[in-house]
């Protein structure tokens, strides 16, 4: 259930290997964070878990681009440096990131500056995969869907999911708002919605959300293709000429009912990212007080009454990451803000997917919490929860993943 990146990329493998497979929408197909996300196909700077599922997933891109456009291009990605703090940061991280095989190397300031739009920031190098990318969100989850449907997968959108029903102690059906579909096997990849549908099934997935926000810019020749990360602020090359924009430290978590539920697990995360993440108090946490925790699979779920969640973006944010952009690059005075807007990322208390059975249901199947990461990594997660639930050994180790791994 789910029909974002990930979920859909499940089915796309599990179709390929010859499963029937059912994947089962509330709404529209990647409506959430799947297409409002910046579109990187990065292995830079990922915490070392998942680094092999980078590298595996910017293979399966381009092996997906050669049969439906998708937007994937490698492009190559630029993490920039102010100082040699910075430098040390980076070499220690691709130190720790050879042993897998990354591309990754330090530029000096020449070397990074001939990859950028002229510059007025005296950057004195920068981190850079040339194997990194992008890819369009807009055009992503629905492309991989269709290869998914071509390979025999069942896609059903505007059809929450209500419930699991279980028998003799594990897995029976799926029950939907259009009734009962029979099933041994169901994989929960709904996103921000994901601890919602597990709490009404007795499991505690620790998972807040964050919203996030990006601005895109109309078409513009600046001279560079590479994505980049300024530190502070991040733009890549759009496929329509345009820029997507978005700013470190512009993410806000709302305080709702859950952020004092999982306090425990998230409190040592909020501490270490301040700067990143911004904490607020208002309508939200009342609209979420209002959601029931219990839902019967008979009557209208929480998922009915709030298909997609469609979050304002941070004007003021959004405002900030375009004058860093314009302060560093002049070019792009010579565009203009097209668009913004903003969704929300589920997220784990360590910044790291759950991709593993759910403990006490068998048959049950959790992949979620990806943390802002999910969309680059997606094709590769699929292909492992694929494996996983068919009982077979993964390509990329799962163990990091594990759902237990919270436990106190």
């Amino acid at each position: 259930m789910g029909g974002g990146i990930i979920g859909i990329s499940t089915a796309y493998a599990l179709a390929r290997a010859g499963v029937r497979t059912a994947v089962f929408e509330k709404a529209a197909l990647g409506c959430e964070q799947s297409s409002r996300n910046w579109g990187w196909v990065r292995t830079l700077g990922r915490d070392m878990p998942e680094v092999p599922l980078a590298l595996r997933s910017n293979q399966i891109w381009g092996e997906i681009q050669e049969q439906i456009d998708v937007g994937f291009r490698r492009t190559g990605m630029l993490y920039l440096q102010d100082n040699d703090t910075d430098a040390s940061s980076h070499q220690a991280w691709i130190d720790n990131a050879r042993t897998y095989g990354t591309d990754a190397r330090l530029l000096d300031s020449a070397a990074a500056r001939r990859l950028l739009p002229q510059t007025s920031r005296a950057w004195t190098g920068a981190m850079y995969s040339a194997a990194d990318g992008v890819a369009e969100p807009q055009l992503a989850t629905t492309g991989i869907a269709a290869l998914a449907r071509a390979a025999g997968a069942q896609i059903i959108e505007d059809c929450a999911v209500r419930g699991v029903e279980q028998s003799a102690g594990r897995v029976s059906a799926l029950l939907t708002e259009k009734g009962r579909v029979k099933t041994a096997t169901v994989l929960i990849a709904a996103g921000a919605w994901s601890r919602l549908f597990c709490g009404n099934l007795g499991a505690d997935f620790p998972q807040l959300k964050v919203r996030g926000s990006v601005l895109r810019t109309t078409p513009i020749d600046t001279g560079s293709t590479a994505a980049i990360n300024g530190k502070d602020f991040t733009c890549r090359k759009r496929a329509d000429g345009g820029y997507t924009v978005s700013q470190f430290g512009a993410s806000m978590a709302d305080v709702v009912p859950d952020s004092f539920r999982l306090m425990r697990y998230f409190m040592r995360s909020w501490l270490a990212n301040r700067s990143f993440v911004r904490l607020r108090f208002g309508k939200r946490f009342f609209e979420e007080l209002s959601l029931p925790r219990r839902y019967a699979p008979d009557r209208e779920s929480p998922f009915e009454r709030h298909r997609v969640l469609d979050p304002h973006p941070s004007m003021r944010g959004n405002a900030q990451a375009w004058k860093k952009l314009t302060d560093a690059f002049p070019a792009f005075h010579n565009a203009r803000i097209a668009q913004s807007w903003a969704g929300y990322i589920d997220v784990t208390p360590d910044a790291m997917p759950v991709m593993d059975a759910v403990p006490n249901v068998p048959g049950l199947f959790l992949a979620s919490g990806f943390s802002g990461h999910g969309f680059g990594i997606g094709p590769a997660a699929g292909e492992a929860m694929a494996q996983l639930v068919q009982g077979k050994q993964t390509t990329v180790d799962l163990k990091p993943f594990r759902y237990d791994r919270y436990r106190r």
